[in-house]
């Protein structure tokens, strides 16, 4: 079964998915929602690059350049990466989540 919840909420430090409270960065795939390592921590997110055609990268309260290293690693397994600050990665995430897409998304908290 496949995880389909959107973000409900975030704040300073936290974000909220169905109904619970996740503190610190976390990684939201199809398989379920985890603690994320941050930028760089890629092996989470290639072990679901079956699941995903798009990752969404929310960089914290704004938009920060990405490692060119950690991209060309998910770009390689197959996986298109898209940076932007938090706040409108969760949004997009929803948008595209209730398309039904195959969508994942690494958060960094604002």
């Amino acid at each position: 079964m496949l995880f389909r919840s959107p973000v409900d909420g975030y704040g300073p430090g936290f974000f909220r998915l169905g109904g619970e409270v996740y503190e610190g960065p976390i990684l939201v795939m199809p398989s379920g929602i985890s603690g994320w390592g941050g930028v760089g921590d890629c092996a989470a997110i290639l072990a679901a690059a079956d699941q995903i055609d798009v990752l969404f990268v929310g960089m914290g309260a704004e938009i920060a350049p990405l490692d060119p290293a950690f991209r060309a690693v998910l770009e390689e397994a197959g996986i298109g990466v898209e940076i932007m600050a938090s706040p409108p990665a969760c949004r997009t995430y929803n948008v595209l989540l209730s398309e039904g897409r195959r969508v994942g998304l690494a958060l960094l908290p604002v």
